[in-house]
């Protein structure tokens, strides 16, 4: 297989100097920073006191939550299978740590920069029969290291956005090597598959598997207790529940609200920022207070439900989902990508999202199959919200059409463990 090129090494080193840089000015960047830096060691001893010779390893890697939720049910599924096997789980966020924590592998750290030196340590330390990637953050160095040394290399859930820049040059020529390692690929559909194709996996390792954020979009709302205690943040009233929000999300939201109190007082929004610092929190309760709408109440010092309810703590909307009458999914206003429908679909929810929505297959199907709306300015917003309110009927009648987008998709997790099992018998 072709090595990684000077061009890509020389890109790296640049990026890392730059990522530095960012840090002085953004705390997240700078956590990834401090993180980062003593992860190799971190791994390296590890290596040295908790890696059994005996047993073999399987190294799972997702960049952020979003993507950890589908790589932990491919997780959990190849454990049930393999439970003599080690396991080791890197991330790329800083912002996944917490998560990662709870994953359930032997170790859990931060990935190493995608060095040379690095990537050969972090290799040596965990020595893995199995390397699997998660959606699309595949390292190219990583995955050659691993691939020389006779470790399989997978890609599971696997999703390449029509306008990925990935696709493009230069970014698909310094990927490529990357991609020509990986051994079996698991998409999430065909398109998905033939963009696959077109980054450099050979198109006879591809299948379709599914997306295991199905599986494990369900496990989470079937595990949330009847009597939770988020689920009385929506009893009594109509409730829409408003997910991993931006402020350009958050402006139509509370745009919308004003208007649908002024026809139905008892109405109750629940905000739960996709970034919950403080900086974003102050933000959203000036602009409340400037509607006119009632001063937001933070979940950390709400005794009860209340109006407008403004979500301070992380880890919680899977179960806060299920206090709602209707769902809103934010990031449909910015660039950053529309954040996961399937939890809200999960419980049954009808869904509203803004205009950027088609590069999200699951969204994508949600509106086809008329259980999710899109809407792009507060007016419309509003006008749907109250249609749900007044149209109980109906407004079950899409939440159910959700529940069974949901249901269609399950399985992906079995499929992508299949696909894992099928690699280690070659």
């Amino acid at each position: 297989m072709p090595p990684t090129s000077v061009a890509y090494r020389l890109f790296i080193h640049l990026a890392e100097g730059a990522v530095r840089a960012a840090g002085v000015l953004d705390a997240k960047v700078r956590r990834g920073v401090a993180l980062r830096a003593g992860g190799v060691e971190r791994l390296t001893a590890w290596g040295r006191t908790a890696r059994v010779a005996s047993r073999p390893l399987a190294w799972f890697h997702a960049p952020s939550v979003g993507e950890g939720l589908q790589a932990r049910a491919v997780l959990e599924a190849f454990r049930r299978r393999h439970p003599d096997w080690q396991v080791a789980y890197t991330f790329f966020s800083p912002s996944a740590e917490s998560f990662a924590g709870r994953i359930g592998a032997d170790i859990a750290e931060i990935l190493p920069p995608d060095r040379v030196a690095d990537v050969t340590a972090a290799l040596d330390a965990l020595r893995p029969e199995l390397l699997v990637f998660t959606k699309l953050d595949l390292w190219p160095e990583l995955a050659v290291r691993a691939a020389e040394r006779g470790t399989k290399v997978a890609l599971v859930a696997a999703t390449v956005r029509p306008g990925s820049g990935r696709l493009r040059w230069p970014a698909r020529t310094l990927l490529a090597p990357g991609y020509a390692a990986v051994a079996r690929a698991g998409a999430i559909a065909d398109d998905d598959a033939a963009r696959l194709a077109q980054l450099g996996v050979p198109r006879a390792r591809i299948v379709v598997t599914g997306d295991p954020r199905h599986d494990s979009a369900a496990a989470r709302v079937a595990a949330v207790a009847a009597d939770d205690p988020l689920l009385r943040y929506g009893h009594g009233a109509p409730t829409l529940v408003a997910g991993s929000t931006w402020p350009d999300d958050e402006d139509v939201l509370l745009q919308a609200f004003v208007s649908v109190r002024a026809r139905c007082p008892e109405a109750r929004l629940v905000l739960v920022p996709h970034e919950p610092d403080e900086s974003a929190l102050a933000r959203t309760t000036t602009r409340s207070v400037d509607l006119g709408l009632p001063t937001p109440v933070r979940l950390s010092a709400a005794n009860g439900p209340v109006p407008l309810l403004l979500v301070d703590r992380v880890g919680v909307l899977a179960a806060l989902y299920g206090a709602g009458m209707m769902a809103w999914v934010g990031g449909g206003f910015g660039r950053a990508g529309l954040h996961s429908v399937l939890e809200p679909a999960a419980w049954g929810l009808p869904i509203a999202v803004g205009p950027n929505w088609r590069e999200s297959h699951d969204a994508v199907e949600l509106v086809r199959e008329g259980a999710a709306v899109t809407v792009d300015t507060a007016e419309k917003l509003a006008a749907r919200w109250l249609g749900w309110i007044d149209d109980d009927a109906g407004r079950r009648r899409q939440g159910e059409q959700s529940r069974a987008v949901v249901a269609r998709g399950l399985g992906a997790a079995e499929r992508s463990a299949d696909l894992l099992d099928e690699l280690l018998r070659r």
